[in-house]
């Protein structure tokens, strides 16, 4: 299992606060807690607004404070140019979906190129509700990355999970874990599955959320899931997180971590 943190995001008012004031020292502190990880995950907008400036900055600060892993969240393929080349190691783009066709092809040709790996997530306009419907998105978002010679080893399939509050919330929730089981016997050679696990409790009042999450992540993992993006800070997230990899044996379990 892939630990991906989440907590430099746009919903995080400490770390936007460091970024707009290009606050180096905060920013650094921050990353150094998120040492319960194997990759960070950047984000610093939304739309993309302003990335082609701000995500390589903070990309910058992150890879002088840890060895961490990178995975860059942006719609704004400039950004993404700048910032590509800091890394050390090729990055996780975060991500290609069906509702870019004017910029798919140039971002397809920049994973290909610099070797970086890509979430390809199965939404168009609103994520698919229908197993089907995730499953027909992927297959077209793969056909394109492998015709960019991205090879499958080098992509990540996300089912686009929705918050369980949602209207048909629970449906889609089953059928994205119908995905990722699927997707391990559809195709081949295979790919792996990422999913955002905080997307799940989005409108639960604060005291649920992260008991929710950390319920979800399990869930998620039975289904085989290989990349999770969580919140990292979270303790019952970390428990869930070191429970999973012990059951998984993928590191040694200790009675004296979990306590």
């Amino acid at each position: 299992m892939i630990v991906i943190a989440d907590n430099l995001n746009t919903r995080n008012k400490a770390y936007m606060e460091a970024v707009k004031r290009r606050n180096m020292e905060a920013l650094s502190e921050f990353v150094k807690r998120l040492s319960h990880t194997d990759m960070i995950n950047v984000q610093c907008s939304l739309d993309g607004s302003g990335d082609e400036e701000d995500l390589p900055w903070v990309v910058g600060v992150v890879l002088e404070t840890t060895e961490k892993d990178i995975c860059l969240d942006s719609r704004n393929i400039k950004a993404l140019k700048n910032s590509i080349p800091l890394c050390k190691r090729p990055p996780l783009i975060n991500y290609i979906s069906g509702t870019e066709p004017e910029e798919q092809e140039e971002l397809l040709q920049l994973v290909s190129d610099s070797g970086a790996s890509l979430v390809i997530r199965a939404s168009r306009a609103t994520p698919p509700t229908t197993l089907e419907a995730k499953l027909l998105i992927i297959e077209e978002l793969l056909e394109m990355a492998n015709s960019a010679d991205i090879p499958n080893e080098r992509l990540f399939a996300d089912p686009s999970v929705v918050h369980i509050g949602r209207g048909v919330g629970q449906e889609h929730l089953a059928n994205s874990t119908e995905c990722i089981k699927v997707l391990k016997d559809l195709i081949e050679p295979p790919i792996k599955t990422i999913a955002w696990i905080s997307n799940v409790s989005v409108g639960m009042p604060a005291a649920l959320r992260k008991k929710v999450e950390a319920a979800f992540f399990c869930y998620f993992s039975g289904a085989g899931l290989d990349a999770a993006m969580v919140d990292v800070l979270d303790e019952n997230l970390r428990k869930a997180i070191y429970l999973v990899k012990s059951f998984k044996n993928e590191i040694v379990f200790s009675l004296a971590d979990i306590s």
